[in-house]
């Protein structure tokens, strides 16, 4: 199901996490037809996750964004078996990511298997990679690196960089689902998507979690326009 929204830049509010969907978010209802999207310009080097500043080809299946934005510390959210450790949860959109990783995610929440050589490729040619790590903070308050982390959400965008963009491929550990990390990290990327100066923000969204991005402002079918699909067989 196709939606939209005329977004403003968004909090990272608590509120419970619907079901994994993969979704797109458009901003504005002006543009009758989402253009499709094309790979983001920013040159992206494969390289280990654990050495982001490495453009050294280590691990297939990982790589590191370059974009220059900050990480947003979203609170102590853990899952029940770490609420006693010291951790937070960090939203970034810089951090590397495992195809491994994003893999084993989409394990948990039953999607079907996908080659893996096809996620790093989607991940590589994608506008925007939002990660969720959960990270150690230390006695001292010092917190770790993000993408040393153990990663808990993904998602990510497709755009024109210019008109339009469409969010896909939202993630959320089951484990740490119902907490509002799904919430936070949609709204974060909105947030970021506007801050790129990109106009319009798509989303769509399977029939059972309709509710949860309509209570962030999304609206189906704005003003008659309609989301259209071609399967080619």
């Amino acid at each position: 199901r196709a939606m939209w929204a005329r977004a403003s830049t968004p909090r990272a509010t608590a509120m419970r996490v619907g079901p994994p969907a993969m979704a797109s978010v458009r901003r504005g209802a002006s543009f009758a037809s989402g253009a499709r999207a094309r790979a983001s310009s920013s040159a992206r080097d494969v390289t280990s996750s654990s050495s982001p500043s490495s453009t050294t080809m280590v691990d297939p299946y990982a790589y590191v964004q370059s974009d220059k934005e900050l990480d947003v510390v979203l609170g102590p959210y853990a899952s029940k078996a770490a609420l006693a450790t010291g951790t937070t949860v960090v939203f970034s959109t810089t951090a590397s990511v495992d195809v491994l990783e994003v893999e084993r995610l989409c394990d948990a929440v039953g999607w079907p298997s996908r080659p893996r050589r096809k996620i790093k490729r989607a991940l590589e040619n994608s506008f925007m990679v939002a990660t969720l790590y959960e990270v150690d903070v230390d006695a001292s308050g010092v917190r770790g690196e993000t993408n040393t982390g153990r990663l808990i959400g993904c998602a990510r965008a497709t755009s024109d960089h210019v008109f339009n963009a469409t969010l896909w491929d939202i993630i959320v550990d089951p484990a740490y689902q119902g907490q509002g990390l799904g919430k936070a990290m949609v709204m974060q990327m909105i947030r970021a998507i506007i801050a790129r100066d990109v106009a319009n923000v798509t989303l769509f969204a399977d029939e059972d979690v309709l509710p949860f991005y309509r209570a962030m402002g999304f609206v189906s079918d704005p003003e008659g326009i309609k989301g259209m699909f071609l399967y080619p067989s």
